[in-house]
């Protein structure tokens, strides 16, 4: 006699029930999503003891006929598709017609219907997958699925929950999802007669945000637009001072649908670069709309995981839309966001925007009283000779750029026949010394500190004007770093600096790296030109497994200008590396670079590569905290810190400038009220 034999229909639901329904947030999401197709505008959806107990959702969708009622909980029963061409373009959330049986066959389960607006509807009782009841009931028009003594029938299933907390986690989890995912639907949530979610249903996406994660994210959260051909990208994105400890605070929408899909959120992440710190997060939205057909959503029982057939064209959108909008931002967190009172006044804003023009100095009266006048060529160059022949006597260099000063970084090198001006009268530098000694000063054009610095500044611009332009990064209306006046140094660690807007703090340390950073990064684009061959190799030593893969990808160290070889056993010789490398650092980069590549388990990314390499550069040849300052090295590096592409975050994603607006420190000292 045979052994094979079909599974009874009850059986088959309680299989097909493993699959689609986990736990109780599985239950809110096969429901409410059949309400988002019903093309509801209000869903209510009410659960006690973490779902377990009681799960009610309530629409005011179209509906079921009557005749549907019953059809709809059997197998494989859907509205959504006919013939298989459908599943190439699905429009809805659910189509698969399995969410109502499966659900019905661990559950006692009733269903309240109608279709109409005459006040008559169809009420049906199911227990554990048996129909129990049908009739017809005083009904408004929407459905209501009341779902009670979740995995009654099956303990096993049931002894495997976690804890009502959660369980509630995850069901709150997935509304806010899909409020996010449809804030034109006004979505509640109540658990044990306490509101956990309520949405307006007006549309405003931004009011969603803030209703889930707060009004102070809400108020930092940017609008991102971009369409191509096959995409349509809307939502928000955090800036960077915004972060979370995990990637809970992305939502990837499509279509409607929240997915989860590593590519987009590497895509994301990579669009905020070094902006963000490690192991730190943003919090995003992105509701990408597309052709049905360019995605796949019948992948996975849950519906949450999709496949894109142009999958490398979304994600490059993503991140070049990403790094665009943080392109024009001004990216400085305040210490700190009083509310403003009634009555109290509103400081004017000033429009940060970067102009090709020479700095202005900030007090205008010094400005004309400082002014250089227009000089012949030769007292012209006798500034820039001046400037490049400054060196303190008796002092040593208080931090350098790579192989020299941090006046030969990128964006500020003096063309190489005025580096090699060495001479500058000992006097020129007895106001500048005078002003190492005091941490701050007052900026009144009387003080004859402050006429000093004024005139430093200007022979600063007039030497700027002189300098060789840079076309690549000359782009008009770029968001400016804000003119700063350095009037101090705390800790040796933080400059201390001020506008006409407020108070400014730099961490020295992170602005000298984020230059050095954009200065390596640009030297790695074409280090092999750049290597110079060791009269002394560098030795380096690693374990057997170790050496057998970099022995494998000795390839990639050439492309980053680091010429290795293998010398026998377990030891390889470096025989040249590039020349700018930071002195006296060399093996230390090496060596960590040789650790990154071990590290990459998959096909190593050259261009990661040299970002990598440039990161722990510019770490190297970095001014460190402790360290001491002249005013002229301040402007300097303030100087050096606004002509980068990107002067708000050092490498790792740490903020470089923190700003108090001056109404801030006024509503501090009680000036006002």
């Amino acid at each position: 006699m045979g052994k094979i034999q079909l599974l009874s229909e009850h059986i088959a639901n309680q299989i097909a029930a493993g699959e689609v329904v986990e736990r109780p947030s599985s239950v809110v999401k096969e429901l409410v999503e059949n309400s988002v197709d019903a093309e509801s505008t209000r869903i209510d959806v009410t659960i006690e003891e973490g779902g377990l107990q009681l799960i009610r959702v309530s629409d005011n969708g179209t509906g079921m006929a009557l005749e549907d009622c019953e059809l709809a909980f059997q197998r494989h029963a859907t509205s959504k598709i006919a013939t298989s061409k459908d599943l190439f373009s699905i429009r809805t959330l659910g189509f698969r017609g399995e969410a109502l049986p499966s659900i019905a066959s661990v559950s006692r389960l009733e269903c309240v219907t109608s279709s109409t607006n005459d006040g008559l509807g169809r009420k049906i009782s199911i227990e554990g997958g048996t129909i129990r009841t049908v009739e017809e009931t005083a009904a408004s028009r929407g459905t209501e699925v009341t779902v009670r003594d979740l995995f009654y029938n099956t303990p096993a299933r049931l002894k495997y929950m976690k804890t009502i907390q959660t369980e509630l986690g995850h069901i709150s989890d997935y509304m806010y999802r899909l409020a996010l995912a449809h804030p034109g639907i006004a979505f509640s949530l109540k658990h044990n007669g306490n509101m956990l979610l309520q949405t307006l249903g007006n549309g405003d996406l931004l009011q969603v945000i803030a209703g889930i994660y707060g009004t102070a994210i809400g108020k930092q959260m940017l609008p991102i637009q971009v369409d191509s051909l096959d995409y349509t990208i809307t939502g928000f994105v955090a800036k960077p001072e915004m972060t979370r400890a995990n990637r809970g605070g992305i939502s990837t929408i499509v279509n409607g649908r929240y997915v989860r899909n590593f590519a987009l959120n590497q895509a994301l992440l990579q669009g905020y670069h070094t902006l963000l710190p490690i192991n730190r997060f943003p919090v995003a939205v992105l509701q990408i709309g597309m052709d049905p057909a360019l995605v796949d959503v019948n992948v996975h029982p849950s519906k949450l995981e999709v496949r894109f057939s142009k999958e490398a064209e979304l994600t490059a959108l993503i991140e070049s839309e990403v790094k665009r909008l943080f392109g024009r931002q001004v990216l400085i967190p305040t210490g700190s966001k009083p509310s403003a009172p009634k009555g109290a006044y509103v400081q004017e804003q000033l429009d940060l925007t970067r102009t090709l023009e020479p700095l202005t100095p900030p007090n205008a009266s010094a400005q004309k009283a400082l002014e250089i006048p227009e000089d012949t060529d030769s007292s012209r160059v006798q500034i820039k000779e001046s400037l490049s022949a400054y060196k303190p006597e008796q002092q040593k260099p208080a931090f350098e750029a790579p192989q020299a000063r941090l006046a030969e970084s990128r964006a500020w090198s003096p063309p190489a026949e005025v580096q090699r001006q060495t001479t500058l009268p000992s006097s020129s530098y007895a106001g500048r010394a005078s002003l190492q000694a005091s941490n701050s000063y007052s900026p009144s054009t009387t003080n004859p500190r402050n006429v000093s610095i004024q005139q430093q500044r200007r022979t600063n611009e007039a030497f700027m004007d002189l300098l060789p332009s840079n076309e690549e990064n000359e782009q008009p209306k770029l968001p400016a770093f804000p003119s700063l006046e350095p009037i101090g140094q705390m800790h040796g660690t933080y400059l201390i600096a001020q506008n006409s807007d407020g108070l400014y703090l730099i961490d020295q340390h992170a602005a000298h790296e984020r230059i050095n950073y954009e200065y390596y990064y640009e030297r790695f684009g074409n280090p092999a030109e750049a290597s110079q061959e060791l009269l002394v190799p560098i030795t380096l030593e690693f374990t057997p497994s170790e050496a057998g893969i970099l022995s494998d990808r000795l390839s990639l160290f050439e492309q980053a200008g680091v010429f290795m070889e293998a010398f026998g056993g377990n030891t390889f010789l470096v025989r040249a590396h590039p020349h700018w490398f930071p002195s006296g650092e060399e093996k230390g980069i090496v060596e960590e670079i040789c650790e990154w590549v071990l590290s990459e388990k998959k096909a190593v990314d050259i261009a990661k590569l040299r970002e990598k390499a440039a990161i722990m550069c510019s770490c190297k040849a970095s001014i460190k905290a402790n360290q001491g300052l002249s005013v002229l090295e301040m402007e300097t590096l303030i100087d050096r810190l606004a002509g980068c592409r990107n002067p708000y975050t050092c490498p790792h994603g740490r903020p470089i400038v923190v700003s108090f607006t001056t109404y801030e420190l006024e509503k501090m000292f009680k000036r006002v009220m």
